[in-house]
């Protein structure tokens, strides 16, 4: 049975976590005393949701929960630490420290331990998120108990409506570019100065030009989408930031 410990203290454990080439033990301590962590737990590193969105936009949203008030964001899971930080590398989720409950004692404490023999991944952890202030739970988000992998609650824009329904999330930008193009320096830099992240979409490894021009209509780099709208190029971008 799924548990709420909404106004509890989290479980006291130690983590055993790979950094470099040593093994470092991570207390409970070290990860909530004296900070506001926001934790979000989930099946398995490299899975499809945890992958394509939960982290993700976790780290997306990582700034504008810092200026909320979170000093930490921990992803945690029932994987072990070499698996933990192979995923966080491909992910490259700067903002994000992950945690290997690799013996599942946190998540069994948290009552979030679930069976999930049926995919051949054994003991697993419930995906839920969690506002955690100096060791207490100020407030749990838990997905539904039904079948499958319910992704309805435990994401980052629900967390972060909860900490500061005010807050303004960043744009959705999208840079369309090629090695060695001038242009499309000149895009990515204005977007750095403006402290605008963004995802680069590189033409001959990651699309190609067919499907480019498909999507903007253009043949050229860089092209530039803000929330799904087209920009345009370098000349336009610098027009919309001014």
């Amino acid at each position: 049975m799924l548990q709420d410990k909404t106004g509890q203290a989290v479980p006291q454990v130690t983590f055993r976590t790979r950094q470099g080439e040593e093994w470092v033990d991570v207390s409970t301590n070290d990860i909530f005393k004296d900070k506001t962590v926001v934790v979000f737990s989930l099946p398995g590193a490299f899975t499809p949701t945890c992958s394509s969105t939960h982290l993700p936009r976790y780290n997306e949203l990582a700034p504008v929960l810092a200026e909320s008030g979170v000093d930490e964001i921990v992803c945690l899971s029932v994987n072990d630490t070499f698996v933990m930080n192979a995923w966080l590398a491909d992910q490259e989720a700067d903002h994000i420290h992950v945690l290997p409950d690799g013996n599942g004692e946190f998540t069994d404490g948290m009552g979030m331990l679930v069976d999930k023999q049926d995919l051949g991944f054994g003991k697993r952890s419930w995906r839920y998120s969690m506002l955690v202030k100096d060791g207490i739970i100020e407030k749990m988000f838990i997905e539904p108990n039904k079948p499958g992998d319910p992704f309805e609650v435990s994401d980052a824009d629900t967390m972060l409506a909860y900490i500061n329904p005010q807050a303004l999330k960043p744009s959705a930008v999208t840079v369309f570019s090629k090695p060695g193009c001038p242009f499309c320096v000149r895009a990515k830099q204005a977007l750095q100065d403006k402290k605008v992240s963004f995802q680069e979409v590189v033409l001959g490894r990651d699309i190609n030009s067919t499907t480019l021009k498909a999507v903007s209509g253009r043949s050229t780099v860089p092209q530039i989408f803000i929330d799904g709208r087209h920009i345009g190029g370098s000349e336009e971008l610098t027009a919309y930031l001014a």
